[in-house]
């Protein structure tokens, strides 16, 4: 999503309390992934001393974070936008995950403060102008990236994954992924990687990595944004099993 929304319409508060948050209604757009659908997200600032809690209760809602917003869908006669979560400790690795695992294992894992790079940032221009051109980001400029990753009031990290010098080869950025901290999980906020390596499918590893991480930190979930059923794009989120789906009564198994 990009990292700014056009703000201040419908402002729906509650004045007897400065805990409650304020929730804000965005004029409707073309939806990125159904052809024809018209797309609305409600959506709440994250300021104050509380904003973690916020954070964290907003996305136990289905809510995703962008900067210093949480913000879900809100479209007309349309709820096909589904948040979903992998349950850690239940899942065991396909057969195909197993072989992402082992073609990958030149590659390094390293931990950082949310602090944006021009390394980075290459990184994300490459993926965007391969995998998402036209898309909602394809604008995106440096200064863009530097607050989507530094303009943030909740515990999250940038997860750089990296190829390891070989047979006088330099080191290579090849993934990137930003990820909140919460209390039950980790949520993979925004992540890019190097369009080129194909065979290595490095979405699906860092989110096998990220399942290792959170199993090695003792969470039980990692939230990955919204999964819509039929969506190409969607798709590769329904194959962590098992799954969970935020419905009306609450999470489900998928």
């Amino acid at each position: 999503m990009t990292p700014a929304f056009g703000l201040k319409q419908n402002a729906v508060t509650d004045q007897r309390t400065a805990r409650l948050p304020q929730f804000f209604l965005t004029p409707g757009g073309p939806c990125p992934y159904l052809p024809g659908r018209v797309e609305r997200k409600v959506f709440a600032r994250l300021t104050g001393g509380l904003a973690q809690q916020l954070n964290e209760a907003l996305t136990h809602s289905g809510f995703r974070r962008s900067q210093m917003i949480a913000y879900r869908p809100a479209c007309d006669g349309c709820s096909a936008c589904v948040s979903v979560r992998i349950v850690v400790n239940e899942f065991a690795p396909s057969r195909g995950h197993r072989r992402i695992l082992r073609r990958n294992t030149d590659i390094t894992r390293h931990e950082a403060r949310a602090e944006a790079t021009r390394e980075q940032f290459a990184l994300l221009r490459t993926y965007l102008d391969s995998r998402h051109a036209g898309g909602g980001m394809s604008d995106m400029g440096l200064f863009d990236y530097v607050a989507m990753v530094e303009e943030t009031p909740v515990e999250t990290h940038l997860v750089e994954y990296r190829s390891i010098p070989r047979n006088g080869s330099y080191e290579m950025l090849l993934g990137c992924a930003l990820t909140d901290v919460l209390r039950d999980g980790l949520s993979m906020v925004y992540s890019f990687y190097h369009p080129g390596e194909i065979s290595r499918s490095l979405g699906t590893h860092m989110i096998l990595d990220h399942i290792a991480e959170a199993q090695r930190r003792g969470l039980p979930y990692i939230y990955l944004g919204y999964w819509i059923q039929g969506s190409d794009k969607m798709d590769y989120k329904s194959r962590f099993r098992p799954v969970e789906a935020l419905r009306a009564e609450g999470w489900v198994r998928l």
